[in-house]
């Protein structure tokens, strides 16, 4: 495990780890040093999702907008945050908001690799 690539990511959780070791499974060298470009490049750092969900208190939807969850950042930002109840839960289940948004940067990583274009 601390021999991984995936652990020069920053950030990243046991979870996370985890399904990446799955979704790369029969991956040589080559393509999971593609995969690990493209990805790092995309993903969010937990760590750094927390900043953004209490920066969410000066910018409502801050959090949604970077997750590209646009229609719930319009919301957030017409309403304060749910008048700040969706902001305060977005800065409890800043981990899973970001593993989530993070699977969807693995797929779409993956079908760039697969493709034979990582850059």
């Amino acid at each position: 495990m601390f021999n991984s690539i995936f652990m020069s990511l920053p950030g990243i959780t046991p979870q996370e780890f985890s399904y990446l070791q799955t979704a790369t499974t029969g991956f040589d060298q080559n393509q999971l040093r593609g995969f690990l470009m493209i990805y790092g490049g995309k993903r969010r750092n937990p760590d750094d999702m927390l900043l953004y969900c209490f920066l969410g208190f000066f910018v409502p939807g801050l959090s949604r907008f970077l997750t590209n969850q646009i229609g719930m950042g319009i919301l957030y930002f017409f309403t304060f945050g749910l008048c700040f109840i969706g902001t305060i839960i977005d800065a409890i289940n800043y981990k899973s908001l970001a593993f989530e948004y993070n699977q969807r940067m693995v797929f779409e990583s993956l079908q760039m690799v697969r493709m034979g274009n990582p850059f």
